[in-house]
């Protein structure tokens, strides 16, 4: 085979042999695609920058097998995410849900560009200083957006049981809907339902779909962190269910998001 230019996102590297990595890159004209990177783990190495979360350019080559990184061109590091547990941890079950839903040496139209869009706005919480809720929301958005591009997209328009339109009566507090995750998402408060949504809440999940993220005109986030942690719930839910796993650092993410317990004050 020729060599070749390959454009993509390093989602994991392993080590391979002695001294090289295995490469997992993330790319629209392959899909998921595992490559050799030889001497990577060498120090001096003009590979070493093959590196999880290393939006690269690759000139690859090979015949048969495992082909091989011969030169490669950083276009972009996000390693500036690990400066915040909660940006390392959306960034990462991101990640994962590329691994488990993009097929490998197959196109995947949208996925990289996508994953590359939420990464950037993981940057912006970084070098912004903004809240931990904003990189919460990105996790819970960008995995809505990866699991529609993935094929897995949650129906969010339509009752799965009587084929009503979702239609959230906001400010009626009684109204409730349900997540079956083998189904969608039906009208009422169901019995043994993984996850309940009032109004609001199924209002903002339904806005999820959109490019942008959900905010009010002074540029606020919409939506409470509670909110937004429900919303992951559902999320994780829906993986579990149609992908056979939930991506692991979305444990990770709750542990940094979720509030801390108060613990009484010990006496003088």
């Amino acid at each position: 085979m020729p060599e070749q230019h390959l454009e993509g996102l390093a989602l994991t590297c392993r080590p391979l042999g002695e001294h090289d990595r295995l490469l997992t890159l993330l790319s629209e004209a392959e899909g998921l695609t595992r490559l050799a990177v030889p001497g990577a783990r060498r120090p001096k190495s003009s590979l070493a920058a093959a590196v999880p979360l290393a939006h690269l350019m690759l000139q690859v080559g090979g015949r048969g097998g495992l082909r091989r990184v011969r030169q490669l061109r950083v276009l972009r590091n996000y390693s500036g995410l690990a400066q915040r547990l909660e940006t390392l941890a959306a960034a990462q079950a991101l990640a994962e849900l590329c691994l488990k839903l993009v097929p490998g040496e197959t196109p995947a139209p949208g996925v990289l560009a996508d994953l590359l869009l939420q990464l950037g706005r993981l940057e912006a919480v970084v070098t912004e200083r903004a809240g931990r809720v904003e990189a919460l929301a990105v996790a819970v958005q960008g995995s809505i957006h990866l699991l529609a591009l993935g094929g897995f997209a949650l129906p969010l328009q339509h009752c799965v049981r009587s084929g009503a339109p979702l239609v959230p009566p906001i400010g009626d507090w009684s109204w409730r809907c349900s997540l079956l995750p083998s189904e969608g998402l039906a009208i009422g408060a169901i019995p043994g339902a993984r996850v309940m949504l009032n109004p609001s809440e199924l209002a903002l999940l339904q806005r999820l779909t959109r490019p942008a993220p959900p905010r009010s005109r002074d540029g606020r986030l919409m939506g409470p962190e509670a909110v937004w942690l429900h919303l992951l719930d559902l999320v994780e839910a829906w993986c579990g269910e149609h992908l056979g796993q939930r991506p692991r650092a979305f444990r990770l993410l709750r542990t940094a998001c979720e509030p801390m317990p108060s613990h009484p004050s010990e006496p003088a």
